[in-house]
């Protein structure tokens, strides 16, 4: 879900965690299922994606509905 996101908006793991300010490590682990990213974390990488937190939660529950 993240990984789609990010490549939709054109980002490598590096920029996306530079937007976002977190470990461009954590991005992989987050993309990878390994972590679950917190609350804060989650609107971080929202609004470096442009886009509104519902928004990847809803991408989550497509995806595991």
């Amino acid at each position: 879900m993240l990984r789609q996101r990010r490549r939709e908006a054109g980002l490598t793991q590096e920029q996306l965690a530079l937007e976002a300010d977190v470990q461009r490590n954590y991005v992989s682990l987050i993309e990878r299922g390994v972590n679950q990213p917190t609350i804060a974390v989650l609107f971080k990488l929202a609004h470096a994606l442009k886009c509104r937190p519902s928004t990847l939660i809803l991408l989550v529950e497509e995806e595991l509905g």
